[in-house]
């Protein structure tokens, strides 16, 4: 367990014994239903700590005082409950969770209930979602779609002045050009603290051309 924290705070260097217990309780909820619903790649299993849960644990780092956040496509809990679990130790946070699969919304409100998480799932496609959501400060998503796609759906909330914080792969660089002709937008790009091939992408003051 020694271990574990010290590779936990690397990407999150406050984080308590506490959270630290209840994301190793969550990844042993999350290899248990995995058996029945699909939550990530079966391939990925065997390395849920490194690639799921430190991976979107580092988000936290580049946002600790956003009181908001909200996590789009949140699927099996990456990052939205890993954020919640790390909000859980700071009073007045929290983070909404969108995922229109209501298998996997069930896991995160079983998720949630078990740990008393600040969080709120909503089982509904992000579009039918903003009316719901109010002014959250940050925006997550993680391998849910093309950058334009990531910017057309979570426009509504950037454009009320919401920064997003959007985990993407190698090929990083061609969706950003792509963006271009359609969005312009303020950038910069974080190395991910876990995998050197993959970037965290701080975007703000969102318009479309």
């Amino acid at each position: 367990m020694s271990d574990r924290l010290a590779e936990l705070r690397d990407v999150v260097p406050d984080v308590s014994r506490e959270t630290l217990a209840d994301l190793i309780a969550f990844e042993a909820l999350f290899q248990k239903w995995s058996k029945s619903i699909n939550l990530a790649s079966p391939a990925t299993l065997d390395q849920l700590w490194s690639r799921h849960i430190l991976d979107s644990a580092q988000l936290f780092s580049l946002a600790p005082g956003a009181q908001r956040w909200l996590d789009l496509g949140s699927g099996g809990g990456f990052p939205g409950i890993v954020l919640a679990l790390i909000l859980k130790a700071h009073d007045g946070r929290h983070i909404d969770l969108v995922e229109s699969n209501m298998k996997k919304a069930a896991f995160l409100r079983t998720a949630l209930g078990q740990f008393r998480a600040p969080a709120t799932v909503h089982a509904q496609r992000i579009e039918d979602t903003a009316s719901l959501i109010k002014d959250p400060d940050i925006i997550t998503a993680r391998a849910l779609a093309s950058l334009n796609d990531l910017l057309r759906l979570a426009q509504p909330w950037l454009a009320a002045g919401a920064t997003a914080l959007f985990q993407k792969g190698r090929d990083y660089r061609r969706e950003i050009d792509e963006c271009r002709d359609a969005w312009t937008f303020d950038l910069v790009e974080h190395r991910s603290a876990i995998d050197q091939d993959s970037v965290i992408l701080q975007i703000s003051n969102v318009q479309r051309y």
